[in-house]
C-alpha cells in the first residue's frame, strides 16, 4: 500500500520508470526494480517519525555489522526546511519563501502524472513514448529519480533485493569488511 501516491498514481510511476529506465534480458527497469516505492516513499518522507530521509548506520547489516540504516535520523532544523522545500515546496508559507516560491516534488508528481493521463499505465509503449515526450521537465526529474530507486540503498525504498545492483556488476555496500585493493582496481 503507497504512503503518499494514490494506487493509480503509483501503477503511472512504475510505468513512467519502465519507460525512462527500461529492462532488458539482464537488468530490471526502474519500475520493476522498486523505483516507484522509492519515490513514494520520498513524497511521504514526512510521514514518519522521524522523516525517512536518511538512513542511519554506520552499517547496513549485509555484509557485517549491526543493521543501523533501518534506524532513521532525525533532521536539524536547517534539514528539514530544505527537505520539506525540496519535498512539498513552499506553499506560500513565508518561512519557506525566502528565496521565493518553488515548487515542490510532490506537485510536481501531481500535474506531471495528470498530463499523462490515468491510463498512461495501461497504453503501449510507443503512447507512453508519445506522452512523456510532451512533458521534457517532469521527464528529467522521473530520469534522477528512476536511477536513485534502481540503484540507491534498498533501505530507501527502490532497489528491491538488490536487483539494481546485480544488474550492473556491483555488489552492494561493503562496510564494514570493505574492499580489497583487487577489487578496487578490477583485478581479481
Amino acid at each position: 500500500m503507497p504512503t503518499w501516491l494514490t494506487d493509480s498514481q503509483y501503477r503511472t510511476v512504475e510505468a513512467l520508470f519502465d519507460t525512462v529506465l527500461p529492462g532488458d534480458d539482464l537488468s530490471p527497469g526502474a519500475g520493476e526494480a522498486g523505483g516507484a516505492d522509492f519515490v513514494d516513499q520520498t513524497l511521504g518522507a514526512f510521514s514518519f517519525d522521524p522523516p525517512h530521509i536518511w538512513a542511519g548506520g554506520p552499517f547496513s547489516g549485509r555484509r557485517g555489522g549491526e543493521a543501523g540504516f533501518e534506524h532513521w535520523l532525525a533532521l536539524g532544523p536547517t534539514e528539514e526546511l530544505a527537505w520539506r522545500i525540496r519535498i512539498e515546496g513552499t506553499l506560500g508559507i513565508p518561512e519557506r519563501e525566502f528565496n521565493g516560491p518553488v515548487v515542490g516534488w510532490q506537485e510536481q508528481y501531481r500535474v506531471g502524472i495528470a498530463a499523462l493521463g490515468d491510463d498512461f499505465d495501461a497504453v503501449d509503449p510507443g503512447e507512453q513514448d508519445r506522452r512523456l515526450a510532451a512533458a521534457r521537465e517532469f521527464r528529467a526529474l522521473l530520469y534522477g529519480h528512476a536511477n536513485e530507486g534502481c540503484y540507491g540503498a534498498p533501505e530507501y525504498g527502490g532497489n528491491h533485493d538488490g536487483r539494481g545492483w546485480a544488474a550492473i556488476g556491483f555488489p552492494g555496500d561493503s562496510q564494514p569488511r570493505g574492499y580489497t585493493d583487487e577489487e578496487v582496481s578490477g583485478r581479481d
